[in-house]
């Protein structure tokens, strides 16, 4: 039984400029299978989307996916908080780091591994303005860099 390559639907890149990634987690999602349909359209967004741990469960707060449009009365609310399912082992990691060096967790992707629905979460402290603005240069520094090679290849 080979799986098949991870197909993206959606990703966080707001996530990388606001926050420093240390750890990432590959979690399952507990869904309804009308979202399923409509996440195989691509209807997906986690750009406002946070990740909690409560009672020991780890939940998805703010993930839009879109009603599937043939769905009618099987439709679920399109921000309703979902369940991520995680060994209780990495539940228990990211409690203690959470609380030791104030991290938070972010949603970074959600994609298919096969048949199955994934989300990338990831371990994350917050960048501070002048964190983002030394990113924002080290683009711009790399930028050049680029032009400036492609330039001197032509001769």
């Amino acid at each position: 039984m080979a799986k098949e390559g991870k197909k993206l639907i959606a990703n966080n890149k707001k996530a990388f400029h606001d926050y420093f990634i240390e750890e990432n987690f590959e979690a399952g999602i507990s869904l309804a299978g009308t979202e399923v349909k409509s996440l195989r359209m691509g209807k997906c967004s986690i750009k406002e989307s946070f990740v909690r741990i409560e009672k020991g469960e780890v939940i998805i707060y703010g993930m839009h996916i879109s009603p599937y449009e043939k769905g009618n009365i099987f439709n679920k609310d399109p921000l309703r908080p979902r369940k991520l399912l995680l060994h209780k082992f990495e539940i228990n990691k990211m409690i203690g780091q959470m609380q030791q060096k104030g991290y938070t967790l972010v949603p970074l992707n959600v994609y298919f591994k096969g048949s199955y629905v994934k989300v990338e979460i990831g371990l994350a402290k917050g960048k501070k303005l002048y964190d983002k603005r030394q990113d924002i240069a080290k683009k711009d520094q790399q930028r050049e860099a680029e032009k400036q090679f492609k330039r001197n290849m032509r001769f």
